[in-house]
């Protein structure tokens, strides 16, 4: 198995769980926070869609579709307290803008050689992604690190667990 298979794996799995969670959940559900001071689901795919957007474009440029026009500002840390549901895309428009975006970074992916994974990701990305390929990893394990909350907002649901 070579790196870009292994990272390719991780983002299928995450996507596979991610998208589990997401399935059966309704808009209104989507804007209910799990409890105060965590940011609704909505607003967690926005900014999961906008952040691997930024970290593949920050480390490839050109290589990303752009986002809607609205789309950063719907999703920055100061929409986050926001609880209007007009003020963010519907979880369709979300899963339609998140798989352009996916296609875009497996495609950028496996543009990538060995050594090309090992170059170094630009500064910003430094401190949690220091390499070309851990941000192309990081984007799997990202999603998944959202999907804990999602857990305990499913279950308040009266949802069974998936895992």
């Amino acid at each position: 198995m070579t790196a870009n298979d292994a990272i390719k794996n991780d983002l299928a799995m995450g996507e596979t769980v991610s998208l589990m969670y997401l399935d059966d959940l309704t808009d209104a559900e989507m804007m209910k926070r799990a409890c105060p001071g965590i940011n609704h689901i909505k607003y967690q795919v926005g900014h999961l869609i906008s952040s691997e957007n930024a970290m593949v474009e920050g480390c490839l440029p050109g290589t990303m579709p752009p986002l809607p026009a609205d789309f950063a500002g719907k999703y920055s840390k100061e929409k986050a307290t926001e609880d209007n549901p007009a003020a963010f895309h519907s979880k369709d428009e979300l899963l339609q803008i998140y798989r352009q975006q996916r296609a875009a970074t497996l495609a950028a992916l496996a543009r990538q050689s060995e050594s090309d994974l090992d170059r170094p990701a630009p500064e910003a990305f430094q401190s949690y992604a220091p390499t070309v390929g851990s941000v192309f990893a990081l984007q799997g394990s990202h999603w998944l690190m959202h999907c804990g909350q999602w857990a305990v907002l499913r279950r308040q649901l009266g949802r069974p667990p998936l895992m």
